[in-house]
């Protein structure tokens, strides 16, 4: 006897966002394939200083780091101080990924970029919204800066559109597997292939930026779960592509933040190559962005 499978009652209970599961509920094994924090940071004293004149502080400890924001005379954020809990990957050699969620700002979360071989630096900050009804509800801030000491060489971060047209899959354990497509400048579409949101998938903002050939960052701001993400994605090997990340938003009850970090081990599907004129990753697209 075949069996009969009501389609609309299974596409609208995919399609009902208010029973897609909240951001702490996805963690727990989430981070399975997450790569080994190092101490290659501890014990050194790390100055960014950003385009405007702000300059930002950083001692590191063998998993605190001290930081002091010194603003300059426009910059709307202010002094401030603290002290915070980190973790840092080493994305390749020198280029490392610092992140850590600020005490000071519990609805801060600050993704930290150091190249200390061409002396550029990346600071990513994830922000929750304290409007409820704004989409996204978490937001992120993008700013290209200068580690002081390290002779600069080579290009600074800058937004990119390498990863348009792209299909891969990610491996974030072994029950977890998202694809990704890469849309535009602006958008990209995730599908959960395997794990709790099996079946679901969403087009959302994203932005990413060229930290060195190949290596990217990869950010993304959803518009169901008040969440956002940060990841560091290598990209040179499409066979065996490689990420770090951070998801970062609001638990189940909608009031305190949650932020764990993950990795994850990928591989590219394919790539698309649109005809002339019609390319996302054209000028147009890229101002629309």
């Amino acid at each position: 006897m075949s069996e009969t499978i009501n389609t609309a009652t299974t596409a609208s209970s995919l399609s009902d966002t208010s029973t897609w599961l909240p951001l702490d509920g996805l963690a727990p094994g989430f981070d399975a394939n997450k790569g080994p924090s190092v101490a290659d940071l501890a014990g050194r004293t790390v100055v960014v200083e950003n385009p405007g004149g702000t300059v930002i502080t950083h001692r590191f400890g063998p998993d605190r780091v001290d930081w002091d924001y010194a603003a300059a005379p426009d910059d709307p954020h202010g002094d401030e101080q603290g002290a915070d809990d980190y973790e840092a990957f080493a994305v390749d050699d020198e280029l490392y990924y610092v992140q850590f969620h600020s005490q000071v700002r519990p609805g801060d979360a600050v993704s930290l970029l150091l190249d200390m071989r061409s002396g550029h630096a990346l600071s990513v900050v994830t922000t929750i919204g304290s409007d409820p009804t704004a989409v996204p509800r978490v937001t992120q801030s993008f700013v290209a800066g200068r580690i002081r000491g390290v002779d600069e060489n080579g290009p600074a971060p800058a937004p990119t559109t390498s990863l348009v047209g792209r299909r891969a899959v990610w491996v974030y354990s072994s029950e977890h597997a998202y694809e990704h497509v890469y849309l535009s400048p602006h958008w990209y579409t995730w599908q959960c292939l395997s794990g709790p949101e099996l079946g679901l998938a969403d087009t959302d903002e994203n932005s990413t930026y060229q930290l060195r050939p190949g290596i990217y960052v990869f950010a993304w701001r959803e518009k169901v779960i008040p969440c956002a993400s940060v990841t560091v994605a290598d990209h040179r090997d499409a066979h065996r592509l490689r990420s770090h990340g951070v998801l970062f938003g609001l638990d189940s009850t909608g009031q305190a933040p949650t932020h764990f970090t993950f990795g994850a081990w990928g591989r590219l599907l394919s790539t698309t190559v649109h005809p002339p004129g019609l390319d996302p990753a054209g000028p147009a697209a890229a101002q629309e962005s």
